[in-house]
């Protein structure tokens, strides 16, 4: 006999909505309104991971270094042989460290429990979402990163280099159950960050609203998107324009896969920014009239209060090609 929920689907699928839908749809609504409160559940991220993404997706076979621009600042990847590259939800766990490193103001960072992690960025608890978080600490664990930038200072180029891992020392206990608590402080899983990384989160924390980061864990080009803008548009000094494509285009930064027509990635761009506009109404991003670019103008993701005065080092940003635009 055919259920009543496969009947509804066959007679009126527009009334049938996914679980999947329906808990982001939850979570777009818990996140909107917790940004109209003030009690936003605010992590961090690190500069040169919200300037540049990560992989969206699993890289070919082999393929060991990754690299992406914007404006005069370079990312490279290099990925461990025996893990790879790190990719697609591996990018909230840089995001988890420099949260924790914040917050515990430490280079040795602590947590109890995988599920800690698992429940912050709304992961199952099973063993399958465990095993896939474990496999992203090694990929991170086993990474090369390499990050730089060319400016002009007068007459002088002024060239800022820098290498580093993510972390020095891991203690991650292996467990068949991700909610099984250690039985001493012993047992805790402790990760030293290298002193490069925690220098680089402690000098230009960026603020990232975690709420609206597990609503999108699940879209890491979206994720991409929404982190990137976050910052964009905070530090935006009016109305700019970002080009689209090109060697300063917004298609060189963000995490996505290479895109050979520009007119995808704009149907690409437009579908990620409709959810983000779901998530944060009052982001002002739009595609320009002409297609060739993306307007931003000056707004804040994460709303600063009291306890949360958000502020920018402009001396150490790194600089981002814009070009003025009345479009």
């Amino acid at each position: 006999m055919e259920s009543a929920g496969s009947a509804l689907k066959r007679l009126m699928p527009e009334l049938v909505v996914s679980k999947q839908k329906l808990h982001q749809a939850e979570g777009s609504c818990s996140v909107r309104w917790k940004r109209e409160e003030g009690k936003q559940n605010v992590g961090f991220s690190s500069r040169p991971f919200v300037l540049c993404g990560l992989p969206v997706r699993k890289p070919r076979q082999g393929e060991m270094l990754y690299e992406r621009r914007n404006g005069n600042f370079t990312l490279q990847i290099t990925g461990h042989p025996h893990y790879g590259l790190p990719f697609g939800q591996d990018r909230i766990v840089p995001i988890y460290l420099a949260t924790l490193a914040v917050r515990q103001q430490s280079q040795t960072i602590r947590f109890r429990t995988a599920a800690e992690m698992l429940e912050t960025f709304g992961m199952h608890k099973g063993g399958k979402e465990y095993r896939r978080l474990i496999a992203a600490f090694e990929r991170i664990f086993g990474a090369t990163i390499f990050f730089g930038t060319d400016t002009l200072s007068g007459k002088a180029k002024v060239v800022q280099r820098s290498r580093f891992n993510f972390f020095t020392e891991a203690q991650i206990w292996y467990s068949r159950d991700p909610n099984q608590c250690p039985l001493s402080d012993q047992f805790e899983n402790v990760i030293v960050l290298s002193d490069e990384f925690y220098r680089e989160i402690m000098s230009h924390p960026i603020p990232a609203d975690l709420e609206a980061v597990k609503v999108l864990a699940g879209a890491p080009a979206v994720l991409d998107l929404f982190m990137w803008l976050s910052y964009r548009c905070f530090v935006a000094k009016g109305r700019e324009a970002i080009p689209l494509v090109g060697p300063f285009g917004l298609a060189t930064q963000i995490g996505s896969i290479e895109y050979a027509r520009p007119r995808r990635f704009r149907e690409k761009l437009e579908e990620w920014l409709n959810s983000i506009h779901v998530l944060w109404p009052e982001c002002p991003a739009q595609i320009s009239s002409d297609g060739l670019a993306l307007i931003v103008e000056q707004a804040h993701a994460v709303r600063p209060t009291k306890h949360l005065p958000i502020t920018v080092n402009s001396q150490a940003a790194i600089p981002m090609r814009s070009e003025s635009s009345h479009a």
